[in-house]
């Protein structure tokens, strides 16, 4: 709309792809007449992952620039194409371009994550923040953190944070190895990002583990990421999965898929937590 910037402009294309998609192309049943076009609020909030309040004030204008992920989110559910996703993310105050980490996830890359809904599978930016997940990630490894740093691999591990996966010396070893690898071939690809040089002077800043692998680039060498992942989860216990990280063409994405070895125990395991997922996510009776 002519005129209409900053939250107000976000606020009415928000509206319009709401109301623009029928409730049948977004996966909820149909039940008789309907009063509103499109989705109601509710039904985006719940297939975005988000409270309803949010989706109110940011179709309010009242709510402040949405972060990353919840622009991901918003994509996912509303079937947006990457020019549509492109346009949310610019008017969500996310600068594109210009030397800095793509963060969009294309709409191939969605499908992926809608239609491998049996295996967990997430996606992460060229620094290793975390910005897009299906349910079988979460119930593997938890729900991600709210904040941007507090999902980026990098910082996880070299603080410490409590995680579900367990590691070799070796495994850690060469995964330390692989981060810091491929974060030094981002920041040399990105050099006027300043959430990546902020990334990189805060771990040289609060870990000596990381500061001695940035400072010494020789060792990197031929590093790649462990391909197995061990996982003891509260419910269902340990599970030894195979890793496979794929890197995209477009966006310089990383996406990571944890598959079991069929007729497994670890296969039987990741049933049973998708079972257990299930479970969780429906209505009382």
């Amino acid at each position: 709309m002519d005129g209409v910037t900053g939250p107000d402009e976000l606020a009415s294309t928000l509206r319009g792809w709401r109301e623009r998609l029928v409730p049948g192309r977004a996966g909820l049943p149909v039940h008789g007449p309907r009063r509103a076009r499109g989705l109601r609020r509710e039904e985006l909030a719940v297939l975005a992952g988000l409270a309803v309040d949010h989706v109110v004030r940011l179709e309010q204008g009242r709510a402040s620039a949405p972060p990353v992920q919840v622009c991901v989110a918003l994509a996912r559910a509303l079937h947006l194409s990457d020019a549509e996703q492109e346009r949310l993310f610019r008017l969500a105050g996310h600068e594109l371009g210009g030397g800095r980490v793509g963060r969009l996830v294309p709409e191939s890359t969605r499908r992926l994550l809608e239609r491998l809904d049996d295996h967990p599978i997430a996606v992460h930016d060229a620094m290793w923040t975390l910005i897009a997940w299906n349910r079988p990630w979460v119930a593997l490894l938890g729900e991600p953190a709210a904040r941007d740093d507090e999902r980026n691999a990098v910082w996880r591990h070299f603080t410490g944070s409590p995680s579900r996966t367990v590691l070799t010396a070796e495994e850690r070893d060469d995964y330390e190895a692989s981060l810091v690898a491929d974060l030094r071939l981002a920041y040399s690809r990105y050099p006027s990002d300043p959430e990546l040089a902020a990334l990189v002077d805060r771990m040289g800043s609060m870990s000596d583990g990381f500061r001695s692998r940035w400072d010494t680039p020789g060792a990197d060498g031929l590093c790649r990421q462990p391909a197995c992942l061990t996982v003891v989860h509260p419910d269902v216990g340990r599970l030894d999965l195979d890793r496979d990280v794929l890197v995209t063409r477009h966006g310089d994405l990383r996406i990571v898929v944890c598959t079991a070895r069929p007729g497994t125990e670890s296969a039987a395991r990741l049933a049973l937590l998708g079972a257990l997922e299930f479970e969780s996510m429906a209505p009382p009776g």
